[in-house]
């Protein structure tokens, strides 16, 4: 297994799975409350944090069940935030007995066409390169990215500009692509948990619109959160996990 992981704490297996542009720092602040009840595991994605630079399209779901076998995990629940949440539900969609219990914080969704007011930010942060600070200002001057100063603006920060100038590495931005999970969300019989932040974008709450597809799913709003929310409201997304995942698995 060639993915950076960290594991802490015991009982049931619990997979973090983090942002685009950050890593597994994205749980820095929540994993500590979490490895209290659970067997947390944290793994960088591959171009992110220590795991090693795409050099073939890049496929998260095999990496992930690679890891799972790594670490001979038959079944556990998958959290995951932005693109961890993203790949947690491609993930299970495509292995639906490998997982227990679904956690989505601020999710993508394959398959989903973002704003055109996306795709110009991410237009200006491109043309910004390769100056990764000025690349990181544009991605924070966004109000959904936006975070007051102090140790989570810090964090990001740093992580931003660790995985920004990591991906000046990589031998390729291609990913494997599966089939649409928009189009399939009504599959998901997994018992699901979707987290989202009051101040969090319009596309976010699009796709918000698109997860009630799933039959057996929860919503939950955290007041004053943007979608940084797992740095900025640890304490409360930690809280509505840890009551989650206690539940029993259907």
């Amino acid at each position: 297994m060639d993915l950076h992981y960290e594991i802490k704490g015991n009982g049931k297996p619990v997979i973090l799975l983090h942002s685009g542009a950050m890593d597994s720092r994205d749980w820095e602040f929540i994993t500590p409350h979490l490895s209290k009840s659970f067997k947390v595991i944290t793994p960088d994605v591959r171009g992110a944090g220590k795991s090693p630079v795409p050099n073939k399209p890049i496929d998260y779901v095999e990496d992930l069940r690679k890891l799972l076998d790594h670490l001979k995990i038959k079944k556990g629940a998958l959290v995951g935030h932005s693109l961890g949440g993203q790949i947690a539900t491609d993930f299970t969609l495509t292995y639906p007995k490998r997982v227990s219990q679904l956690v989505l914080v601020a999710p993508g969704l394959s398959g989903f066409k973002f704003s055109s007011e996306h795709a110009e930010l991410e237009s200006r942060v491109f043309k910004a390169a390769p100056d990764v600070e000025k690349m990181t200002n544009i991605t924070l001057s966004e109000p959904s990215w936006s975070v007051s100063f102090g140790k989570a603006y810090d964090l990001l920060r740093e992580m931003m500009i660790h995985n920004i100038q990591k991906t000046f590495d990589w031998k390729t931005f291609e990913t494997v692509s599966s089939n649409s999970a928009m189009e399939r969300l009504g599959e998901i019989k997994t018992k699901t948990l979707f987290i989202i932040g009051e101040k969090d974008s319009g596309d976010l709450f699009k796709i918000a619109q698109l997860y009630k597809e799933v039959l057996n799913i929860n919503f939950v709003r955290i007041p004053g959160a943007n979608h940084i929310i797992t740095l900025t409201h640890p304490k409360e997304v930690s809280d509505h996990i840890s009551l989650f995942l206690s539940l029993p698995d259907v």
